[in-house]
């Protein structure tokens, strides 16, 4: 689906978008409060400043998506894929980010505020001034995450995601697309 033929579903009151293909789409500035985009490939897509509050974007590849000072308060991100992604300064107040994949992700800046991170892999995540306050991490992989000046007062956070003592079972990696495969 093109952005234009997007733009204009939506447009005409259609929300469902469960499973669509909007690969490097440009969604720029975008309202789109309340979209159900799970499991869609937005992969490379350019979402930066759009409010997708309250959106469903659960299992959705948004491998190096540009989510930047995106709005995603209340959204649905539960086994997403941002590998890679740019969430720089995002609003992710009340998120549900379990199981998300964020490996690598730019979570500079970004507002966590009560956002559930349990069980998410955030291994080489910079979360640089980030607010993480009363945020769920437990069972999270934050090994080798960068975490200076972020606020984690009340985070809830153990001493084995501190010393990396989770073994993660079970990690959807379905949008991997492994080198040399046929």
């Amino acid at each position: 689906m093109d952005t234009i033929s997007f733009l204009n579903e939506y447009k005409s009151g259609q929300r469902n978008f469960q499973g669509v293909t909007l690969h490097q789409v440009k969604l720029t500035k975008a309202k789109l409060i309340g979209v159900n985009l799970s499991e869609a490939d937005l992969s490379g897509a350019d979402l930066s400043e759009a409010n997708l509050s309250k959106c469903n974007l659960a299992r959705a590849n948004l491998t190096n998506a540009d989510l930047s000072q995106a709005d995603l308060h209340s959204a649905n991100l539960s086994e997403v894929n941002l590998i890679g992604a740019d969430l720089m300064k995002a609003n992710l107040v009340d998120a549900n980010l379990s199981r998300a994949d964020l490996r690598g992700a730019n979570l500079m800046s970004a507002n966590l505020l009560r956002a559930n991170l349990s069980e998410a892999e955030m291994s080489g995540a910079v979360l640089n001034g980030a607010n993480l306050h009363a945020a769920n991490l437990i069972g999270s992989n934050i090994i080798e995450s960068e975490f200076n000046d972020t606020e984690l007062a009340e985070a809830i956070i153990t001493e084995l995601e501190m010393t990396g003592e989770i073994l993660h079972m079970g990690l959807s990696h379905q949008w991997i697309t492994w080198a040399g495969s046929y």
